[in-house]
């Protein structure tokens, strides 16, 4: 009788668990059991592993084989199990030493001919190996330089399983051949990345489009400019309104290059996300610029928030996690799957439940609604020519609920823009990079003022505590309590008023919010002109 074990990940969401691979020869007809809770994948690895140890030059044994996937009660799903039960059956069947593969931890699809193909989610496992313990990973080559961003833990990439058994004898390694480039996408590949996934879900960072997007191409929409440069500022969600063709879109694609890289937690978090979801950028280990998700007005409440048959999958809440989430034609969306955001608004991260198991993403984004006024587009504009109904207007803007709305810190109409704008006879605006740098500097002051907190941002702070800890000038707040009082603001309203005031005063270079800065952010939030200018820089 022949035992041995190693470790491979299971993946529900971003979080792993540590599965213990058992396998058991024991006198018998020869036989090859896998238990554990596989799925259809997981359990024709079964084929796999025995044609790909047997063109690797071992001999499989004939004899009663059962593999387990500790702990049973955990289901197991994908591809990604096949390297460590080859290992462990050829360690039972004593063709390598059953202490060599014991504290290793294993990730890696094998193919018919014993060659590694890399599988998605390597990140998010090697940092739950690293997290119980495990100091030693062997991955795919491919996926090598993703597995290394895990401190403290030692990464072995290989090509072939006849490599891996090599190195764990002591014998020769062999060198395994690169398949020719022959001008198409390498087939070994395929399994980074998610069938439907890419251009198609609207997900990007700053440097996926060929061609940097800038401010300066942006004519007039000065209001909305700031606008966007407070939202950046603060990471507060923002809502554009106004007729079609206004540069609604251009503003929402500019706006990830206004917001800071990423910080080194912050792009594993990311990384981590996006490696599960199959859209990580080939080539592209870590991703340290903020993602951009635009997903089409047709996505339905799972593609939203996450979920899908069996073991549920990253939505795009999460792919826009520590991003941008813009939803365009927002009242096109289902009223469920705007709903359904409201949760993830409030808690920074999105909880699915279903049959197979529960799925805790992080979901920490920065929301971009865009929507028109009517469903023509025209209500309310010079020259009208609006054909809808009152009813069928009515109608249209009560899809964006107010619980919903509630939960929005920027609301901001955006006007058709002038025949001298678009010539540029006003003078050109300013660029990116002017812009960018200083939302940099007022995250500085917020990160200086919050050092030692959970936060750094001021549209992350609970409104208690920046009554409480950072109290305004006195009657700072007065005009917004008032509005308070006549229904126009909610609690949340109030609360939300008050970290954009700290953002206004932030960009403005205030010790804290002055009664201008509290009116600036009543005129974000409300719509109202309160007769106060524009302090973020210059238009």
């Amino acid at each position: 009788m022949g035992f041995a074990r190693t470790c491979s990940v299971a993946l529900v969401g971003v979080e792993g668990v540590v599965v213990e691979v058992q396998a058991d020869l024991e006198p018998g007809v020869a036989a090859f059991t896998l238990v554990g809770l596989p799925d259809k994948s997981l359990s024709e690895s079964r084929d796999r592993v025995r044609a790909a140890v047997v063109n690797s030059g071992a001999e499989w044994p004939q004899k009663k084989l059962t593999v387990g996937l500790s702990p049973a009660s955990v289901p197991k799903a994908g591809s990604g199990f096949d390297l460590a039960v080859a290992c462990a059956v050829l360690a039972a069947a004593e063709f390598i030493d059953p202490r060599e593969i014991a504290d290793l931890m294993m990730i890696g699809e094998l193919g018919l001919d014993g060659r590694v193909r890399p599988v998605r989610g390597v990140l998010p496992a090697v940092l739950a190996a690293a997290d119980a313990g495990y100091r030693q990973v062997v991955v795919p080559e491919q996926t090598a330089a993703e597995a290394m961003l895990v401190p403290g833990v030692s990464v072995l990439g290989v090509r072939s399983l006849r490599q891996l058994v090599a190195i764990l004898t002591d014998a020769p390694v062999p060198e395994e051949a690169e398949e020719p480039d022959q001008g198409r996408p390498d087939p070994i590949l395929a399994g980074l990345v998610l069938p439907g996934a890419g251009a198609g879900t609207g997900t990007v960072g700053r440097a996926g489009p060929a061609r940097r997007l800038d401010m300066a191409d942006v004519a007039g929409q000065q209001g909305a400019r700031k606008a966007l440069e407070v939202a950046a500022a603060g990471g507060h969600h923002i809502y554009l309104k106004g007729p079609p063709g206004a540069g609604k879109t251009m503003l929402a694609e500019r706006l990830p290059g206004l917001l800071p890289p990423l910080t080194r937690d912050e792009a594993l978090e990311v990384t981590a996300v996006h490696s599960v979801a199959g859209v990580l950028p080939p080539g592209k280990p870590l991703l340290d610029v903020a993602p951009y998700c635009a997903p089409h007005h047709s996505a339905t409440m799972a593609s939203l928030v996450g979920g899908g048959t069996g073991i549920p999958r990253p939505g795009a809440v999460s792919l826009a996690h520590r991003g941008v989430l813009f939803l365009d034609e927002a009242a096109e969306f289902s009223g469920r799957a705007l709903e359904a955001l409201r949760q993830p608004l409030e808690s920074g991260h999105v909880v699915v439940a279903r049959s197979a198991g529960v799925m805790r993403m992080p979901a920490r984004f920065l929301l971009l609604l865009a929507a028109n006024p009517c469903p023509c587009g025209r209500h309310g504009q010079p020259g009208d020519g609006c054909a809808c109904s009152p009813a069928v207007i009515r109608r249209y803007q009560a899809r964006l609920s107010g619980p919903l709305l509630d939960r929005v810190d920027l609301r901001v109409r955006v006007g058709p823009v002038s025949r001298a704008e678009l010539a540029g006879e006003l003078g050109r605006a300013e660029n990116t990079a002017v812009v960018a740098a200083r939302v940099r500097e007022a995250r500085e002051r917020a990160g200086a003022r919050y050092a030692g907190t959970p936060w750094t941002v001021n549209g992350a702070v609970p409104g208690y505590e920046l009554r409480t800890r950072w109290p305004l000038a006195p009657g700072a707040l007065r005009e917004a309590e008032r509005d308070m009082e006549r229904g126009a603001l909610t609690a949340r309203g109030l609360d939300r008023v008050l970290r954009v005031a700290w953002t206004v005063a932030d960009l403005a270079g205030h010790d804290r919010p002055t009664g201008d800065d509290v009116a600036q952010a009543l005129q974000l939030r409300t719509g109202v002109n309160r007769g106060v200018p524009q302090p973020m820089g210059r238009a």
